[in-house]
């Protein structure tokens, strides 16, 4: 036995007893006569102690020869701690060693495995299982684990039933790109890793298994950022004989069941609702962050035939009102407007108006406006003294888009956006179809396989553009945490989706015959939704990133550093998969 107990569990009621603790060494005090060792495992930490003619001659040379990260095993007495430390839950207490044994020596680590480390990104990443072993991010794994228990304990409270879907599937051609897998069984032939279950869990609902869930991996070959990585995992749900509401009653019950039992957090009555239309216009983005104002005020109508190029020829002119900035700087002021200016937000530039405490206005485009013409401007943006007015303009879809950015921009730089305080918000009615100028056609807002609001199907044929889809997402805090539909049932209107997304009869079978052909005998009403499990579990720590939250994470070019893959095959390998290696052959001098 290594151990009679863990470094984090002993306690002022275990004095007098005699122990035996096993875990790495996080420091070592050496004062000559008297030496302390904290000794850590993923519990806890707890101090060793070894004084001259306390213990034996050979303890204490054992200690004096231990380093960082050295794994060792302490037998020893639980003791009071003379100086307590009620920083540590082991505080009150200390091992005096009777006897060490080294496990396994430690080179010296690449940096400080402490709570504020010195490392960076990237030298943590290579070092990834010795950043593991710091406690901020086994905090983080630790909520992981947590709401992926309570999510399967909630899901089969209300008899929803896990079943396992496969990895290796076909290539479609919807959605991101594919991971694709050659088969050496069958040359010249491709499997692809799936970017979600979605096939399979209609399949299980024409099977009859009515209520399905998975928390699964899935794979999406996509540019990376802070929120993704190309393998990701999902809380993926289905159920049958359902209508929308019966949906989003199900899944607003597990995220309050989650906040509740891992955050501690309740939330006051139902989400708020709200169509995607009127989340565009108000904040310019299908995930707005409502923990904030700041909403968008339409300007049209009181800043434009003044003469003023900008906003005349202007599809949209819009405002946001942040309160109590009147006293920004010019500086201040140059900078938001260099910020909206980088390639990544896109604007040309931005107007501001301050609403001055002496009941006077003062903007950057005085010359256009005069006094009575920014007074309306203040009115229609509740604007009061001390407000700053912030005005983009240009094409109503790019224009909403850049603003949504300084909005979140504002938010964060006012302290507006509390990694503490949840917003959550369904979003509802988003088109079916968006027009792609490039490939001249429509696309599926979502996936080929969500419905239309019935309402809306008589648009279907006339004005498809118009189709709203009954379809709902649900953000929180500016991040979309999981969205889904009502799906198609019916193959006959399944066909009419695949030709408005300009898949021939035949692109259609080859593709997706399989699922039509199911629908041939006797599929349900049916309808689901899929939450982003990392999103979810980072949003619940208060984090922009999900890299922490995932034990082995890829960086932005989808490289794990640690392993360094991905890596080239090797010439027999490429062989048996009848591939050919397209990468430029090193050649020696």
């Amino acid at each position: 036995m290594y151990r009679s107990h863990t470094c984090g569990e002993l306690r002022a009621e275990n004095i007098g007893a005699t122990v035996t603790v096993a875990g790495w060494v996080q420091t070592i005090r050496d004062k000559g006569n008297i030496l302390w060792v904290d000794l850590r495992d993923r519990y806890g930490i707890v101090q060793i102690v070894g004084e001259t003619g306390v213990v034996s001659d050979e303890v204490m040379e054992q200690l004096k020869g231990m380093g960082r990260e050295f794994v060792i095993q302490v037998e020893g007495e639980v003791i009071e701690r003379y100086q307590k430390n009620p920083e540590m839950e082991t505080g009150d207490i200390e091992i005096k060693a009777t006897a060490v044994t080294l496990l396994n020596a430690s080179i010296t680590p690449p940096f400080t495995i402490e709570d504020e480390t010195d490392g960076g990104e990237e030298i943590r990443m290579k070092y990834r299982y010795l950043d593991l072993r710091r406690n901020p991010v086994q905090e983080k794994l630790k909520l992981r684990h947590k709401v992926s228990l309570e999510t399967r304990k909630y899901l089969d409270t209300v008899d929803f039933m896990e079943v396992e879907t496969p990895y290796l599937i076909k290539s479609t051609p919807e959605g991101a790109r594919d991971f694709v897998v050659p088969s050496r069984m069958n040359p010249g032939q491709f499997y692809a890793l799936p970017q979600s279950p979605q096939t399979f869990k209609q399949l299980l609902m024409v099977s009859g298994y009515d209520r399905y869930y998975q928390i699964v991996k899935c794979f999406r070959d996509e540019d990376l950022r802070a929120d993704r990585q190309p393998e990701f995992t999902q809380i993926d749900c289905e159920m049958a004989f359902v209508e929308q509401e019966d949906v989003l009653n199900t899944f607003e019950g597990l995220i309050k069941h989650l906040f509740k039992t891992c955050r501690n957090h309740e939330f006051d009555g139902d989400f708020p609702r709200m169509t995607y239309a009127e989340a565009m216009e108000r904040y310019g983005s299908d995930k707005p962050d409502i923990r904030f104002g700041m909403e968008f005020v339409n300007l049209n109508s009181v800043a434009q035939g003044k003469g003023f190029g900008v906003f005349d020829n202007a599809e949209l002119v819009v405002a946001i009102n942040a309160k109590g900035c009147a006293n920004y700087s010019r500086k201040q002021l140059d900078a938001l407007v260099n910020w909206v200016k980088r390639p990544q937000i896109g604007a040309l530039g931005m107007i501001y108006c301050k609403c001055n405490e002496d009941g006077t206005f003062k903007s950057s485009v005085d010359k256009f406006f005069d006094q009575d013409a920014l007074a309306e401007w203040a009115t229609a943006a509740g604007a009061e003294k001390g407000d700053l007015i912030l005005v983009l303009s240009g094409e109503t879809n790019k224009v909403r888009s850049q603003m949504n950015e300084l909005r979140l921009h504002m938010g964060t730089e006012l302290g507006l956006r509390d990694p503490n305080a949840f917003a959550p918000l369904w979003v509802l009615d988003f088109p079916l179809l968006e027009w792609d100028e490039e490939s001249e056609r429509y696309h599926a807002m979502h996936h080929p396989f969500t419905s239309p609001k019935k309402e809306d199907f008589d648009l279907i044929d006339t004005e498809p553009g118009k189709v709203r889809a009954n379809a709902y997402d649900l953000a929180m805090n500016g991040v979309e945490l999981g969205g889904g539909s009502i799906r198609i049932h019916n193959k006959e209107l399944q066909a009419r989706m695949f030709e408005l997304l300009g898949f021939s009869d035949e692109e259609a079978k080859a593709q997706f015959g399989f699922l039509m052909n199911a629908f041939e005998y006797g599929a349900p009403p049916h309808g689901g939704l899929a939450f982003g499990f990392d999103r979810l579990v980072a949003t619940m720590g208060g984090s922009d990133s999900i890299r922490d939250y995932i034990a082995f994470p890829k960086n932005n070019s989808g490289r794990d550093v640690m392993i360094d893959s991905p890596a080239p095959l090797g010439t027999e390998q490429y062989e048996e998969l009848y591939l050919e290696s397209t990468a430029k052959e090193e050649t020696a001098e």
